[in-house]
């Protein structure tokens, strides 16, 4: 964790939440790094009202507060150490991300909660949504994980945005020992197939070429690399291969799909930080 030294945890009192902000207090208390949590009471007024709660004065008199305040209070004592804790009000994810970039943050965290269908088919997840518009990297972690990083998964593609999330994997393996496992999926999804019949090979090929990069990049940091070519719906493989390998943290970079090209194709980051059995870890590209 030495790369993040001022994290901000998002904290809605899920018990993914809960496991997220302590599991960072333990890691602030031996790496000493800062972590603030934040919670944002969500405003049912138009999006032009959204930022209501100009100060502190404000913000205490927010209903639902005691609730969030209590919860964070109890994981705090628990885990021993002190944590700033700073409310606010209106859109979640554009709150988070204010927040955030106002107090110079270099990390966001967040528990991964589960999906109604309508969630799912509107816009996601709250923590997809954080993924998708910061501008800084987005720790999401589950209700029941440890966060550990012995053990990385880095799913890679050849893009740009790949290229910037292998560079934090092998910083991670090289600071913690590990051994950095590398995956790139051969996309053999119906639609794929149709658009580019014949190419499989040519596509095999790439993905090699994917692995082996990561791993010419890795030899200066001493970092062995395990490499791994799949076939199939990338995020159905690289979520398998997360639950085979019994990784601590998965590490993706993010091509930030919006509008209608999100909702046709969809982002394998958003699918694979919705079914991931360890933490996921999504580095954006600068």
């Amino acid at each position: 964790m030495s790369r993040y030294r001022n994290i901000l945890v998002a904290f809605d009192g899920s018990d993914s939440s809960k496991n997220a902000l302590k599991q960072i207090l333990r890691l602030a208390k031996k790496e000493n790094f800062r972590a603030t949590a934040v919670t944002v009471l969500k405003n049912n007024e138009s999006e032009a009202d959204v930022n209501r709660a100009k100060n502190a004065q404000e913000a205490s008199r927010m209903p639902g507060e005691p609730i969030v305040t209590n919860s964070v209070k109890m994981v705090v004592k628990e885990n021993g150490d002190e944590v700033q804790m700073i409310l606010e009000e209106g859109v979640v994810h554009k709150a988070i991300i204010d927040v955030a970039e106002k107090r110079s943050c270099d990390l966001i965290v967040m528990g991964r909660r589960s999906l109604t269908r309508l969630e799912r088919a509107l816009a996601g997840s709250f923590s997809a949504q954080v993924m998708r518009h910061s501008p800084l990297d987005v720790l999401v972690m589950q209700n029941t994980t440890s966060l550990g990083w012995k053990s990385v998964l880095l799913a890679t593609d050849g893009s740009r945005f790949s290229e910037a999330a292998s560079q934090r994997a092998i910083e991670i393996a090289q600071e913690h020992g590990g051994e950095l496992k590398v995956v790139s999926v051969v996309d053999t999804t119906d639609n794929i197939l149709n658009e580019m019949p014949g190419n499989i090979n040519r596509m095999s090929r790439h993905a090699g070429e994917n692995i082996e990069s990561v791993r010419q990049k890795a030899k200066p940091f001493d970092v062995k690399v395990e490499g791994f070519i799949r076939s199939g719906h990338p995020h159905l493989e690289i979520v398998k291969l997360a639950k085979e390998l019994k990784i601590d943290v998965l590490c993706m970079g993010t091509h930030g799909r919006t509008g209608l090209n999100r909702l046709l194709m969809g982002s394998v980051t958003e699918q694979v930080l919705e079914n991931a059995p360890c933490s996921v870890l999504v580095v954006k590209a600068s």
